[in-house]
């Protein structure tokens, strides 16, 4: 009898997750200085990390920026569907490519839960 329960569970497939899986549409890029800039690396890099970051959004790659309010790091709302695309335009930033600035990065897609807004019209993700 055991052996029929180790098949059943082996053929068994698994459970589906309770909403479906959706596409990145963004990515959240929440940066963090590695160390405190100096006085003379802010006057070399911020002149050139700030048009940099500004042609990057003039180019539709930055969506919103912010500061924390702690003063430790820029949040970037990128309009990129990858990590790898996040990290490399972080990193092409005169702040990254100093290592003076990490990021975090967090993947971002539409809100799972309001296909059950659809479930009573029929309609689903894999029918859009």
């Amino acid at each position: 009898m055991d052996n029929v329960q180790d098949k059943a569970a082996i053929t068994k497939e698994p459970p589906k997750p309770p909403f479906p899986v959706v596409p990145t549409t963004k990515v959240l890029a929440i940066g963090q200085f590695t160390r405190t800039p100096t006085p003379e690396q802010l006057k070399e890099i911020f002149p050139k990390e700030v048009p940099a970051t500004l042609r990057l959004y003039l180019a539709g790659k930055i969506d919103q920026w912010w500061i924390r309010q702690t003063q430790t790091g820029p949040v970037f709302l990128l309009n990129v569907t990858s990590l790898e695309e996040a990290r490399a335009l972080m990193e092409m930033l005169p702040l990254g490519q100093a290592g003076l600035m990490k990021h975090e990065f967090i993947e971002l897609g539409p809100l799972t839960p309001l296909h059950l807004l659809l479930a009573n019209v029929g309609a689903r993700n894999e029918d859009l």
